[in-house]
């Protein structure tokens, strides 16, 4: 399995025969954007686009992805008809709890403490729960990506049902958890085996590296990846 970053929250996930692209803020993403990676790049040969809730700052580029690839869009039932009623085609919905089997790979929703909405004529759209993703692999590791959330007790039992060995976890405070609390969410909750950090560097009022989280964690099992350059797990 190969896993790829490329800024903020947005990864690509290579399993088998599928490519799946996670929450892709690309444009306006400073991250990715110093990096100098073409979008069609990052979306070549994609065939499902999974969203874990409707900020801009995660679903991004997904209508202009879709438009110009077969991908299936996989998110919660008010944001996937929200996003087809700006042309997205093919579309699976999906809520918390619920799993969806794709062949090389199953999606489940789990909570997530955090909000979900766009702003449309200047008012809040909301667009239905904000979520975490379990991507679980016909062969390999489980991987949770968390979405943006808070520490909540509950992952006990995310851990517990779902046993993720790869954490994609939110880390840059503000709208997330900060250093301390993620590394506390790692540790207290998880065997995680990779400890990915996201939702960082992006824009000025959140953390800018992963050198607290880096910190708090003791160094244990984190990978922080350069933008673009894809790694095995």
């Amino acid at each position: 399995m190969k896993i790829t970053w490329f800024g903020h929250s947005c990864f690509r996930v290579e399993t088998g025969e599928s490519r799946i692209l996670i929450d892709p803020f690309l444009t306006g993403n400073a991250t990715f954007e110093d990096a100098g990676i073409p979008v069609r790049e990052v979306a070549k040969g994609i065939t499902h686009l999974v969203l874990t809730h409707g900020h801009d700052d995660h679903t991004g580029d997904t209508v202009s992805i879709l438009k110009e690839s077969d991908a299936t869009l996989v998110a919660v039932f008010e944001l996937a008809a929200h996003l087809q009623s700006k042309g997205v085609e093919k579309a699976e919905y999906a809520n918390t709890g619920g799993t969806l089997d794709f062949g090389d790979f199953s999606v489940t929703y789990v909570p997530a403490f955090h909000s979900s909405s766009t702003i449309v004529d200047g008012k809040p759209l909301y667009l239905g729960a904000a979520c975490g993703v379990i991507v679980t692999p016909t062969s390999g590791k489980t991987i949770y990506h968390m979405g943006d959330t808070d520490i909540f007790s509950d992952m006990g039992l995310i851990n517990e049902m779902h046993q993720p060995k790869i954490g994609f976890v939110p880390i840059g405070d503000r709208f997330t958890m900060g250093a301390k609390s993620a590394a506390l969410a790692c540790k207290r909750f998880f065997d995680f085996e990779t400890v990915v950090p996201c939702h960082y560097g992006t824009f000025p009022i959140i953390d800018q590296t992963a050198d607290k989280f880096v910190a708090e964690m003791g160094g244990q099992g984190v990978l922080v990846p350069e933008v673009g350059v894809p790694f095995e797990a």
